[in-house]
C-alpha cells in the first residue's frame, strides 16, 4: 500500500458512502428509525455504526482511546448524520492527505473500546475501515428492500473503478 492506494480506498469509500446516504434519504423518519431485527436496530442505527467505527479510528490515529462508539440517537435525520459524516471525512482525507509512505507502514498502538491493548499498521486500519463500511453497507442495503424501499445505485469497487476510469 501506498499514499495514492490510500487515497483511492477512500475515495471509493466515499462514493459509496454517499450511494447509500442517498437512498436512505428518501426513507420516511419512521422507516429510518424502525427497528428491524438486524445486526443493528434500523437503518439508523446501522449507519450510525459505520459512522462510530470510522470516528473510533480517527481517534486512535491521534492516540485517543475512545470508550465507546456515538450514540445513534443523535442522528435524528439521515441529514443530520450525512453533516456529520462529511465533517469527520474532511478530517480522514486531512489525516491521510498528509501521511508520507513512513506514516502509510508507521504501526499505530490503540485499545478496543473493551481495553483490549493491539497495534496495526496505519494501511490495515484504512483498509479494514473501508472493508467495515462495505459489509454494512450491504446490510443496509438488505433493510432497504425489506422497508421496499429503493435500494442503493451499485457500490461494488469494480464499478467505482470503471466509473472513474480506473
Amino acid at each position: 500500500m501506498n499514499t495514492q492506494d490510500l487515497a483511492t480506498l477512500l475515495d471509493y469509500h466515499y462514493w459509496a458512502r454517499d450511494r447509500v446516504l442517498d437512498a436512505v434519504d428518501a426513507l420516511t423518519p419512521e422507516q429510518f428509525t424502525r427497528e428491524m431485527g438486524g445486526s443493528f436496530a434500523s437503518v439508523r442505527h446501522t449507519l450510525a455504526h459505520i459512522y462510530g467505527a470510522e470516528a473510533v479510528w480517527y481517534a486512535r490515529w491521534h492516540g485517543e482511546v475512545p470508550s465507546a462508539l456515538p450514540d445513534a440517537s443523535q442522528f435524528a435525520t439521515p441529514a443530520a448524520l450525512r453533516q456529520a459524516w462529511t465533517e469527520l471525512e474532511a478530517k480522514v482525507r486531512a489525516y491521510v492527505g498528509g501521511l508520507d509512505e513512513a506514516g502509510v507502514s508507521r504501526v499505530i498502538s490503540y485499545k478496543f473500546v473493551g481495553g483490549q491493548a493491539a497495534s496495526s499498521p496505519f494501511w490495515q486500519m484504512l483498509q479494514h475501515l473501508v472493508n467495515h463500511a462495505s459489509y454494512h453497507r450491504g446490510q443496509v442495503t438488505t433493510l432497504l428492500r425489506q422497508l421496499q424501499a429503493t435500494p442503493p445505485k451499485n457500490m461494488d469497487m469494480i464499478g467505482f473503478y470503471r466509473e472513474r476510469g480506473y
